[in-house]
């Protein structure tokens, strides 16, 4: 009898399982069906060029999408292929890179980084301890920001090589005493990857390549720029906004010896590996490049500033929002703006790239907060009414002259709608529950109705505007499928 019950539980415990997870996709495709149109609108009412945007969960890339061109001539359109410049997301990989030397017995975090690079001796800080890669991963070493030469001043943005920046480093003097305070540090981990080419015996790109990036299957993640690419699949770079909303075409830049830093190239597809990569380690707890607690440990906070806003893994973001933990990094060079920011405890990322100086970090954010609203949403109180054809009052409607528009979707049986342009479109979200025929209910946050809004049709039966409070919005362009 005990082995039949516990049978039986296992079926059912099994069947509800399976029986979540297409209901689950299904959510979760309405939610990026939103967050498609959302930066649709990013990318046309901003005038960014391009945006490349993905979605992973666990091993599986559920989204991926390009908005915009990624030439001079606007006429190739930007995909999940597109390539960009990740900048600072090049620091993953080389702290990666670190970490595998680690697990080797090859260096030490808390050495002097001298131990492994003899030249890099600035001036320290008077009362300082040692200037150590754990200083360097987390950015408390004390490390000025940059290496002394203006690579980010334009229009040439002249990047050291390796050479200069040995030369000048014994010139430069730490800002204050290690593990103090948080600075963030190009140099610092300029150096980390100086550290992994001494004692690997291979120049970092070549390590890099071999032992993180060809393991991983990452074919479109480069140490450089490959202008061979360039309008091709690498995505042209422009400035920020102008006031006339114009943005100025950029010249491509060599990161040279900053590259472990700033120097990589990558895609939407290649990050959203390098994304399941993390969350199989995490999960299996197989070794694969590093052991799975070498990973948890870089993504564990190894320093907190004295402020307590900023904390750091080693060479990972980590912060806590809506009782979550991310963890990742962004990007941010002349032309190019990227974030990388996963979840480990339900593995999901999100990634988003564009070709100019926007805040993808802020547009990853709000993709997260569209996915968070539709998950477990359903109407309150009576239920909605039946055989109600969702798809055919999907939409973009006029609305002016308050907004420029609201965007019309399905959403949980009924539908969501929110004005455009916005930054926030998880918080500018009204439900709209159907009543029967075309008419709808607004749903205030307790569950209760609150006014009417009624959709009119031409002679033809095709939805053509909304009526709310008496006043029509037209439909500009269908969203239906």
């Amino acid at each position: 009898m005990r082995r039949l019950l516990l049978a039986i539980v296992c079926v059912s415990v099994c069947t509800f399982a399976y029986a979540q997870a297409p209901k689950e996709a299904a959510d979760r495709a309405e939610a990026l069906r939103v967050a498609d149109v959302w930066l649709d609108s990013v990318q046309v009412y901003r005038h960014i060029p391009s945006i490349s945007a993905g979605v992973v969960v666990g091993q599986e890339m559920v989204w991926a999408k390009g908005y915009g061109t990624i030439d001079a001539a606007h006429t190739v359109p930007a995909g999940p292929q597109t390539i960009y410049s990740i900048c600072s997301i090049s620091k993953l990989f080389t702290s990666v890179s670190l970490m595998q030397q680690w697990e080797m017995g090859k260096v030490s975090l808390d050495a002097p980084v001298t131990t492994y690079l003899p030249w890099a001796t600035l001036q320290p800080a008077e009362g300082s301890g040692p200037i150590t890669l754990r200083g360097m991963l987390t950015h408390s070493a004390g490390l000025p920001r940059e290496s002394e030469f203006p690579y980010w001043s334009g229009p040439d943005y002249p990047f050291p090589t390796h050479e200069q920046i040995k030369e000048t480093i014994t010139k430069q003097a730490a800002l204050f005493p290690a593990e103090t305070y948080f600075q963030y540090s190009n140099l610092g981990l300029t150096l980390v990857g100086e550290t992994v080419e001494a004692v690997s015996g291979q120049p970092y790109a070549e390590y890099a390549k071999a032992h993180v990036l060809t393991p991983l299957g990452l074919s479109n993640t480069r140490t450089f720029m490959p202008m061979d690419l360039y309008g091709k699949q690498l995505a042209v770079g422009y400035g920020a906004l102008e006031r006339d909303g114009s943005r100025a075409m950029l010249k491509s830049f060599n990161a040279r010896g900053i590259t472990p830093a700033a120097g990589y190239t990558s895609t939407v597809e290649d990050l959203g590996k390098f994304a399941s990569w993390q969350f199989r380690l995490l999960k299996t707890g197989k070794q694969e490049l590093l052991k799975a607690s070498t990973l948890r440990e870089m993504q564990r906070v190894q320093f907190m500033d004295p402020g307590w806003q900023t904390s750091w893994g080693l060479g990972f973001t980590v912060s806590h929002r809506d009782d979550h933990i991310y963890v990742g990094h962004g990007g941010d060079c002349p032309g190019y703006q990227t974030t990388l920011s996963m979840r480990p405890d339900d593995q999901t990322a999100v990634i988003v790239m564009d070709s100019s100086s926007e805040t993808t970090g802020a547009f990853a954010a709000a993709v997260f907060g569209i996915l968070d609203k539709r998950k477990g949403y359903s109407f309150k109180g009576a239920a909605p009414a039946t055989g109600v054809k969702l798809e055919e009052y999907a939409g973009r409607y006029s609305g002016q002259p308050w907004n420029s528009e609201t965007a019309v979707l399905p959403w949980a049986g009924g539908l969501v709608s929110f004005g455009l342009p916005t930054n926030d479109p998880a918080a500018a979200m009204s439900f709209l529950k159907p009543k029967g025929g075309d008419v709808f209910r607004v749903m205030r946050k307790d569950g209760t109705e609150a006014e009417e809004i009624k959709f009119v049709r031409d002679a033809a039966g095709k939805v053509v505007s909304f009526v709310h409070f008496s006043n029509p919005s037209l439909m500009q362009m269908p969203l239906g499928r």
